[in-house]
């Protein structure tokens, strides 16, 4: 009998119950569950199961460049981090707030890494993210422009609760970025967030949208009531070319 309901939780893709059943069993422990603390152990075993292969699926479908943690962040004191705001930022509420979290610094400072651990931690807690190189999405959006798949491509970042913009500013806007800029930022304005990363202080962002007219309307929807980082000191990849110990 049990060996046809191992047979029949696989076949049902009922994979948590199938393996805490099946452990149960191999080690005996069945007999020391009533019927009832029985199926409340495999109904916890299942949903467990399935909540780690969301959050699996939702990480995956992210596209991070690399992993990262919230608890691996080194807050050293020449970094201006503030342990506090990014523990506040940690728990996503200016998802829901549609809040914008804008992160500045010299290249190599850890930018992108802090940007990445807030949006593993948006993963964990259920919400949809994208992350994205700005430079490599403009040049993605051209070509969906070439072969007509670009307003699919603005719906599927519009769906994104959460987008990340890391590299933002590294070269200037042309017309058609410009465009697409404004595009996006207006779908998502007050609706959906958004983490930028940048070597630029935001005052030169204006600079490098352009176009005066459209560059006051991109940041004032980006940049009004946004939580900032503005890190400083010397590049974390130059130190841990010379230190043992790897620090973000």
């Amino acid at each position: 009998m049990n060996t046809s309901t191992l047979d029949k939780l696989r076949k049902m893709k009922f994979f948590g119950m199938f393996h805490a059943f099946k452990s149960s069993m191999e080690t005996g422990k069945t007999n020391d569950y009533t019927a009832d603390e029985l199926l409340a152990h495999l109904v916890d075993a299942e949903w467990d199961d399935r909540q780690n292969r969301r959050i699996e699926r939702t990480i995956l479908y992210a596209r991070f460049r690399y992993k990262a943690s919230i608890e691996d962040v080194h807050y050293h004191a020449d970094r201006s981090i503030d342990r506090n705001q990014i523990m506040r930022l940690a728990d996503c509420t200016f998802v829901d707030r549609f809040e914008n979290l804008l992160i500045t610094g010299s290249t190599g400072i850890g930018k992108s890494y802090i940007a990445s651990a807030v949006g593993y931690q948006a993963c964990v807690l259920g919400y949809r993210v994208l992350y994205t190189s700005t430079p490599k999405l403009f040049a993605k959006l051209k070509m969906a422009k070439a072969d007509g798949s670009y307003m699919k491509e603005l719906a599927k970042i519009e769906r994104q609760q959460l987008l990340i913009l890391d590299d933002f500013g590294i070269q200037p806007f042309d017309a058609q970025s410009r465009a697409a800029l404004m595009e996006i930022i207006e779908d998502r304005h007050g609706k959906t967030s958004l983490i930028i990363t940048s070597q630029l202080p935001v005052s030169k962002w204006f600079e490098v949208i352009g176009e005066k007219t459209v560059a006051d309307a991109i940041l004032d929807r980006i940049v009004h009531d946004a939580h900032r980082i503005e890190l400083k000191g010397e590049s974390m990849r130059r130190k841990r070319s010379v230190e043992p110990e790897n620090s973000h």
